[in-house]
């Protein structure tokens, strides 16, 4: 494909010609790290992979690893196909489909307003262990009976560990199937993704475990120096609220999230699959037609959630699902991983990023070195010709 290949004690990989500069920033990055991150970075232009890199001793094109919140792209996609074969109605209340989805202002909660993280139903008290946390049907049946924390659609936050099944749940009122099957017969396997919602046994050898975080003396500088308010809702988004408060390394390397692939975040995956995922979305793979069609991707990608984030310190976080990428551009679509993780589409500039991370950044979510490989990635595809784009 007209590539130009490198490999050192860290990098290793290919780019296409003229996507030079994103190999020269992922290795710099690499490089400044005080420990190995064990990532892979992919990078397709409509259905062309212009960058397959990846970097660590431990870590090669094929593993397999906990992609935490990169899995709810997964998700949002299942939905987005769903409301675009006129299976599921954004406009009609949750309650329609699932009808003990109700109490506490819940049965006026509409399929949007669910899906944009608006239910207030964040967690029960109490919580759930691995185990529990694990199983997407047991997770919902106890929050359709759960009070919510606010009044249902009157806010917005992130529901970090309980949306997929939330959505889930609902997926599976309307057609009879889990969201994880209908992810792997629509999404995975006619395009031979490497990204699971349960993994394979036949694939166990190509795991490996996410790495604790080892962060530096200056990150945690930084992290002591950070004078924003963490909202108070947060632990409970993230599980944290129980004792002992749920770890977010165990919970992605638990055998029982790896083999039932809670939506939320219990995916498996590579940086192909992310970034496969993502232009199967938007350009179509392997000869096939893009899945979403254009009106479809603006509607899951304009902003639905104006204003603060009642759990997490950001504005504007959410479209319909997915997190919303205005780095990138204003029709870019995506979700990141806690481990540092990234994968989106944009429709705009028909690029789709993957980006995974074994050992996890500090202090979790999106990884800064993202906004600077999108920035390289950004350049090399407006320098490209129109002829190849």
């Amino acid at each position: 494909m007209g590539v130009s290949a490198r490999a050192d004690a860290s990098v290793n990989g290919t780019v296409a010609a003229g996507w030079e500069p994103v190999r020269d920033e992922f290795e710099a990055f690499v490089a400044a790290e005080a420990h190995s991150p064990e990532a892979q970075l992919v990078v397709y232009r409509g259905d062309r992979r212009v960058v397959d890199l990846w970097a660590g001793a431990d870590t090669d094109a094929d593993t397999l690893t906990g992609v935490y919140s990169i899995t709810k792209g997964g998700a949002h996609l299942v939905v987005a196909l769903l409301v675009q074969d006129g299976v599921l109605e954004l406009e009609r209340p949750v309650s329609a489909y699932w009808p003990e989805f109700t109490g506490d202002g819940k049965e006026r909660l509409t399929v949007r307003e669910l899906v944009s993280h608006r239910s207030g139903l964040l967690n029960t008290p109490e919580g759930f262990d691995y185990e529990e946390i694990a199983d997407d049907a047991l997770v919902a049946a106890r929050l359709a009976a759960q009070k919510p924390y606010w009044e249902p659609g009157t806010a917005y936050g992130y529901h970090a560990f309980v949306i997929g099944a939330l959505i889930g749940e609902l997926v599976r009122r309307a057609t009879g199937r889990s969201l994880q099957e209908v992810f792997e017969e629509r999404i995975r396997a006619p395009h031979g993704l490497d990204l699971y919602m349960g993994l394979p046994q036949a694939l166990e050898d190509r795991w490996k475990p996410v790495l604790d975080m080892l962060p530096t003396p200056d990150q945690l500088a930084a992290q002591a120096a950070d004078d924003r308010v963490m909202p108070e809702l947060l632990p409970v988004a993230f599980n944290a609220h129980r004792e002992p408060p749920m770890d977010l390394v165990a919970f992605a390397n638990h055998p029982k999230v790896k083999a039932m692939g809670p939506a939320s975040a219990g995916g498996i995956g590579t940086a192909r699959g992310v970034a496969g995922m993502y232009a199967a979305a938007i350009s179509g793979l392997g000869g096939r037609a893009p899945l979403l069609a254009p009106k479809t991707a603006a509607e899951f990608a304009r902003l639905h959630t104006p204003g603060d984030d009642r759990v997490t310190p950001l504005a504007d976080h959410f479209g319909l699902g997915f997190e919303r990428q205005p780095a990138v551009g204003p029709q870019a679509f995506g979700h990141c991983g806690a481990a540092g993780g990234l994968g989106w589409a944009d429709p705009a500039t028909g690029i789709a990023y993957g980006y995974t991370r074994r050992r996890f950044g500090f202090p979790g979510g999106a990884a800064p070195e993202n906004d600077r490989l999108a920035a390289a990635v950004l350049g090399a595809a407006a320098r490209e010709p129109a002829a190849q784009a």
